[in-house]
């Protein structure tokens, strides 16, 4: 999991604002995070701009800790996010 996550203790989470160039890298980056959420059943908080996304990830209510089922989510978005220059849709002629 990238250094670049912040952890909260209360409530207890994980936060990440993510950056890219034009809205394309980041609609597809939405597009692939959205099917992680699927395979997973795991739903992050996120909220975007044009050019950044931040992502907020729960641990259960109750928890002290971040269980590492989440940590293991927060790297594949990350994974994900080291794809950020591979189109999804490359331009077909």
């Amino acid at each position: 999991m990238s250094h670049e996550w912040q952890l909260r203790k209360r409530p207890v989470c994980m936060e990440r604002k993510y950056l890219f160039d034009a809205y394309d890298a980041l609609r597809d980056f939405l597009d692939r995070v959205a099917d992680l959420s699927e395979r997973e059943e795991y739903y992050p908080d996120m909220s975007f701009g044009r050019t950044q996304v931040t992502m907020t990830i729960h641990a259960p209510e109750g928890s002290e800790e971040m269980p590492e089922p989440l940590h293991d989510f927060a790297r594949q978005v990350d994974a994900l996010y080291s794809l950020k220059d591979v189109s999804v849709n490359p331009v077909q002629e």
